[in-house]
Parts: C-alpha cells; sequence; structure tokens
C-alpha cells in the first residue's frame, strides 16, 4: 500500500551487499589494530591507558568507518541480505589476527567459519530480489499493526524474565547473557533499516526526516546499541572469569603425619621419588640406635 518498488533492484541490492562487505572487513581490520594496540601497552613497563594511544584511536575510526558502511546498506538492501554478512567481520578477524598476531587457528574454528559461508551464500543467493523504498508513512504502518506489536510484546517479557534471572537469582550463565545481546540485536537491526531506508528515501525522492517517527526509530536504534553494548561488556566479564578461574587442587593421595597435632617427625613419611628411603621415624630411629649401641657395648 505505501511500498514503491525500485527500479534496478538488482543494482540496489549488489551495492548495498559490497558496501556491507567492506564495511565488515574494515571492521575486523578495525578490531585486530585494536588488539594490537592492547598487546603493546601490555608489555610496556610503565602502564599507560588505551585511550591515549594512536593506534588503538586508528582502529576505532576504522570501525566507526566500517559501521557507517553497514548502516548505509540497510538502505540499499533488504536484511535478509545484509545482516548474515555480520560473519564476515568475525571470520576476517581470525584469518587476521592467525597471519599477522600469530594466533591459533583451531579445526573448530574453519568448521564454524565455514558453515558462516555456506548460509549467508544461501541466504544471499536465494533472497527474494525486490527492493522496495521505505518512507516514513510505510515505517509508521508497520509500527503500529498487530505482527510488530506481538512481536515487540513478547521480546519484552522474555527480556525481562531473563533480566530477572540474571539480576535476581544470580543465574550468570553465558546463554543468558547471549540470548539478551540476541534480542536487543533484532531491534536493532529493524530500526537500522528504518532509519537508514527513510534517509535514503529523502536522498533519491522525497525529504523524510520532518516525520515524528524517524527520531522515534532512531532512539529506539541509540538505546538498543547503548543496552546491547553493556550486555555484551558484562558476557566478555563472565568469560574472562571463567576462563581465569583457578583450578582447584586435587587431594592428597596420603596422609601426612607431620600435621596430625603431638607428633614429630624427623623426616617426610611419604618416601622421595628419587630416592630408594621410605622415611624415618622419631621414635623408631632412636630405638634402633640405642639397640645398636647396647649390642656393641656387649
Amino acid at each position: 500500500m505505501f511500498q514503491t518498488t525500485l527500479p534496478n533492484g538488482r543494482q540496489f541490492h549488489l551495492f548495498g551487499v559490497l558496501l556491507a562487505v567492506l564495511g565488515n572487513l574494515v571492521i575486523s581490520i578495525s578490531l585486530n589494530i585494536q588488539k594490537c594496540s592492547h598487546l603493546q601497552l601490555a608489555h610496556q613497563e610503565q602502564a599507560r591507558p588505551f585511550f591515549r594511544s594512536l593506534l588503538w584511536w586508528g582502529g576505532a575510526l576504522l570501525m566507526a568507518l566500517g559501521e557507517t558502511g553497514n548502516f548505509a546498506a540497510y538502505g540499499f538492501a533488504p536484511i535478509t541480505l545484509i545482516a548474515p554478512l555480520g560473519c564476515m567481520s568475525v571470520t576476517g578477524s581470525a584469518f587476521i589476527s592467525a597471519m599477522f598476531l600469530k594466533e591459533n587457528l583451531r579445526a573448530s574454528d574453519v568448521l564454524g567459519m565455514t558453515l558462516a559461508f555456506a548460509g549467508s551464500y544461501l541466504l544471499v543467493n536465494f533472497a527474494p530480489n525486490i527492493s522496495q523504498a521505505i518512507s516514513a508513512r510505510t515505517v509508521q504502518y508497520y509500527f503500529v499493526g498487530w505482527q510488530f506489536l506481538v512481536y515487540v510484546i513478547l521480546e519484552i517479557l522474555i527480556f525481562c524474565i531473563l533480566l530477572y534471572f540474571y539480576k535476581r537469582k544470580g543465574m550468570k550463565h553465558i546463554v543468558i547473557l547471549l540470548t539478551l545481546v540476541a534480542l536487543l540485536a533484532s531491534l536493532t537491526v529493524i530500526s537500522v533499516k528504518a532509519v537508514s531506508g527513510m534517509i535514503a528515501f529523502s536522498v533519491t525522492d522525497k525529504m523524510q526526516l520532518t516525520y515524528p517517527i524517524f527520531y522515534i526509530m532512531l532512539i529506539i536504534m541509540i538505546a538498543s546499541c547503548v543496552f546491547q553494548v553493556k550486555c555484551f561488556l558484562s558476557f566478555l566479564g563472565v568469560l574472562l572469569v571463567t576462563r581465569n578461574r583457578e583450578k582447584e587442587h586435587l587431594p592428597q593421595s596420603y596422609i601426612d603425619l607431620g600435621n596430625i597435632p603431638g607428633k614429630q617427625t624427623l623426616d617426610k613419611i611419604q618416601p622421595d621419588s628419587n630416592g630408594l628411603s621410605c622415611g624415618t621415624l622419631p621414635d623408631g630411629s632412636d630405638s634402633t640406635k640405642s639397640q645398636s649401641g647396647e649390642k656393641k657395648e656387649v
């Protein structure tokens, strides 16, 4: 009803896909540059904050450039094409870190990246080749539709339930944090698509930035991004804690009699692995010495 089909839809799709691929590759490069900056700072004798490093800021600028390319790609191609291409940043970052940072690339990592590439190829290849201009009236029409309202209500309920278990019950499981991030990311993708689509429509046809729905979707996009980053940082904290947790020491397979109150030992009861002696006892050693002395006197 409120949609208009754009001419040369395949060219628009191809341009959006290229923007997304280039943007994700730039993001992967920026992540490795920032990690290289953190590694350099860690090897310095005097600790220095990372935000004082020019290399780190260079990585941050490249990340902003890549995210801008992703944002613009949503204005030219459907979500079914752009969202799966996000795996490019993960796979590109893995290969770049293995080549330049000398990190290990496991067989499971290669298998996961292969499956991600295969899924992205299937989605991009078999996605519908219909490009539709997104105007403010289109967004407003679907924003008050019952499908979107049911989706938002279910998402809010699931998010609140998971947040309750995470905050009040102390369930710090990684799956809960990843689910929270995924729920926020779905809102982010929808709002980014709406905002970028209205901006693209304003450039090619009629100004759409004067409608209130544009600023509503902009607020949703910013808020979901902020809370998504917060949940993701919590996820990283839980992951680091589980990895750096000290291993529990196994119980000793022998009884150390030296720790028993009232007992004194001259040597360890536990035999030495490199020697043939089995240890000595105070009473036994004294008695043997006295007996040998008596025999000599006799």
